[in-house]
């Protein structure tokens, strides 16, 4: 029997599950996550990955996003076809997660102990430098990265086949599309990010009957969030 996956409270590792055609079962109630914090605290935080294997025993549960996109994308051959595409994946991954926080910290700038009406002049500030900046900063990075892929025309971050970091950007993509649809359709019509942009819809295609059910759980007060105070062109 094959491995029994159960993801909890999770945001970005559904898209690996769904792409690679792996049955998964999701849970974003909180209170289960305190059920697999061990003595040790091993621990700190959700998202989590339980895996559940009854052929061999060898059941555990994983935490940290970084950590299950790195063991599922290896399980699921999305991690290049050898050590230093494995390693550039990893890189890539890990940049896609960055703009992934920063877009978190719009809403929580100052702490995550408060709420976003205890931050919002503080969350303004923060927003207008990362449209103007770090959302332009991170899509010349990746567009360098197709553009310099030479092996498959562009069409992916890495390799020949798409893998763990191109599903990955496109999470974050989309979650910018819902964040910040005003400032991302404005990036997009510049046609300084093609590469970027196809990717996205590439990726979005092979994705839509996912993307399209009731499977895909709706963006609402999670890491994307649509304050529209926060979106300018």
């Amino acid at each position: 029997m094959a491995p029994k996956y159960t993801l909890l409270y999770w945001e970005d590792s559904p898209l690996l599950f769904e792409y690679s055609n792996t049955p998964f079962e999701d849970n974003t109630e909180l209170e289960v996550f305190s059920k697999h914090l061990s003595p040790q605290g091993m621990h700190f935080a959700p998202p989590v990955l339980q895996i559940k294997d009854d052929e061999s025993g060898n059941d555990f549960v994983l935490s940290q996003t970084p950590a299950i996109l790195a063991y599922i994308g290896s399980k699921f051959g999305l991690v290049g076809s050898n050590e230093r595409e494995h390693a550039t994946i990893n890189q890539l991954t890990l940049t896609a997660l960055d703009l992934s926080n920063e877009t978190h910290d719009l809403h929580h700038p100052i702490s995550v102990n408060l709420y976003y009406e205890d931050q919002k002049t503080e969350s303004k500030r923060r927003a207008e430098d990362f449209r103007e900046n770090r959302i332009p900063k991170f899509l010349t990075h990746f567009e360098t990265v197709l553009q310099n892929n030479t092996n498959n025309n562009n069409n992916f971050l890495v390799g020949l086949t798409i893998s763990t970091a191109d599903l990955t950007l496109f999470q974050v993509l989309d979650g910018l599309h819902f964040a910040l649809p005003r400032r991302i359709g404005t990036l997009r019509k510049s046609g300084e990010y093609t590469r970027v942009f196809q990717l996205y819809d590439r990726v979005k295609d092979e994705l839509k009957d996912y993307l399209g059910s009731k499977r895909r759980r709706d963006y609402s007060i999670g890491l994307y969030r649509d304050y529209p105070e926060l979106d300018q062109e």
